[in-house]
């Protein structure tokens, strides 16, 4: 597929070594040569310097041809822009808008033939916020995905001492839970993947993943680890678009405090924040975090747009006596060295909105993609087509399917209702199949085993 990304900050960056992997033909587009040439050194991509909306600029990245335009640069009316400009004069079949200012997210007729052709609008910061969200209210997760319209989610926790499978084989989670169904889908031990099998023992510290319709997951967790109590307090440090879009959509929720440095910021943030209280103060500074409480706050989430900033002020808060501890880092090189210590969990809004986009993107009728374990992992969800003579799925057990190595089927969605994907299930045409995939360069080949033969049409 020729794509053309317009943005080498960190999101087009990252989009675009996730693409490139997957054999894509990738053009970025920027104005700052210098970024460029960095990405330039380490993919195997064309770059174009110029103002990513200039018709001559796009013109000259290939946009003649190209299958779909994906704007992501830090103004959204260059991103606009450039989307009509795609459609007025190219007329590229897709075009997908990364927009951060609520006024234009939140306003869905100004998309469209009529009005602006844009076919697909991403917004990070309502991305992250939802994923943070999902963090809070699922207490000793390390990431949950939604699946199916919420009716399955794959989760990720961390196996501690004090867990009733800990130190067993995985087999004996029915005996322990008769009446719930539930798939672990992969371990992550010591950062290597294991795809488990009935004898594979669970050890303190594997990170699991485990699938599971959304009313058994607390009970599938309570089997890896100390059931964690319900969150109560919050202490948000950054008052930008993501702590704010959290706030609004907690407060009713939790205890919340946000805490920002800017006075006027505060202003903004007082009228249209309604249930969370808003201070005028520094989470860098030791006083102000005592004062507001930090050694009684269940969790401390820096959200701020400074990463050194961000982690700074965890740690601190963490040796203060926050009980939990979330960081937002930009910089996806930052995540593996500070999650998992005095950091519970750090989050990378940039793989957060790369699985938002990746759906868009993946050929066949996938409906959802999460980026996991920072991008080498991904799970899908894919809606099965066709019958026993024109699909390579459809009519056959899970068993009896050619799976790629590293990968598992998870579950099925079928009339509303969960099959969690044990070896005699049948796929039917409609299913909506879960899959999970240690190794995400196997995409292509999963992609091809739900293809349809061409007698089905």
């Amino acid at each position: 597929m020729k794509i053309i990304i317009l943005g080498a900050n960190k999101i087009g960056a990252s989009l675009a070594e996730n693409l490139e992997k997957e054999h894509n033909d990738i053009t970025v587009v920027d104005s700052d040569s210098n970024r460029l040439r960095e990405l330039k050194d380490r993919l195997d991509i064309g770059t174009t310097v110029g103002q990513p909306s200039f018709p001559d600029v796009l013109a000259n990245a290939g946009a003649q041809d190209a299958d779909m335009l994906i704007a992501v640069t830090d103004s959204d009316e260059t991103n606009l822009v450039a989307c009509q400009v795609a459609f007025s004069l190219f007329r590229t079949p897709k075009k997908i808008c990364r927009l951060r200012a609520n006024s234009y997210v939140n306003s869905p007729k100004l998309f469209g033939p009529e009005a602006i052709p844009v076919d697909v609008v991403i917004s990070p910061e309502e991305i992250a916020s939802h994923y943070i969200k999902s963090l809070l209210d699922l207490p000793g997760s390390l990431q949950v995905m939604d699946f199916a319209d919420g009716l399955v989610q794959l989760v990720a926790v961390r196996a501690e001492d004090g867990g009733p499978l800990v130190n067993q084989e995985i087999r004996t989670l029915r005996e322990h839970m008769p009446n719930v169904d539930t798939r672990v889908a992969a371990i992550f031990r010591r950062n290597r993947p294991i795809i488990p099998q009935g004898d594979t023992i669970i050890e303190r510290d594997d990170e699991v993943f485990f699938i599971a319709a959304k009313e058994n997951i607390r009970s599938v967790m309570s089997e890896m680890r100390k059931v964690d109590n319900p969150y109560k307090r919050i202490i948000i440090a950054g008052g930008g678009n993501i702590g704010e879009r959290l706030a609004s959509s907690i407060e009713k929720q939790y205890r919340t405090k946000l805490l920002e440095i800017s006075l006027d910021r505060c202003d903004v943030l007082s009228e249209t924040l309604n249930h969370t209280t808003v201070l005028h103060a520094d989470a860098s500074h030791r006083e102000a975090l005592l004062e507001e409480g930090i050694d009684s706050a269940d969790v401390f989430l820096a959200l701020t747009n400074n990463d050194e900033a961000n982690i700074m002020s965890s740690l601190l808060a963490k040796r203060l006596g926050a009980s939990r501890v979330m960081t937002l880092i930009a910089n996806p090189a930052y995540v593996d060295l500070v999650q998992g210590g005095e950091i519970d969990i750090a989050i990378s809004p940039q793989l957060a909105t790369i699985g938002s986009l990746l759906r868009h993107i993946r050929r066949g009728d996938i409906v959802n993609v999460h980026s996991l374990r920072r991008g080498a992992a991904e799970a899908i969800e894919v809606i099965a087509h066709g019958d026993k003579s024109t699909s390579k799925v459809v009519g056959k057990a899970i068993e009896n399917i050619d799976l790629p190595p590293g990968t598992t089927i998870g579950a099925i969605v079928r009339d509303n209702k969960v099959l969690i994907a044990h070896d005699n299930v049948i796929i039917e045409t409609d299913d909506h199949v879960i899959l999970f995939m240690v190794d995400k360069r196997k995409i292509s080949e999963v992609e091809t085993l739900f293809q349809v033969g061409f007698t089905f049409f």
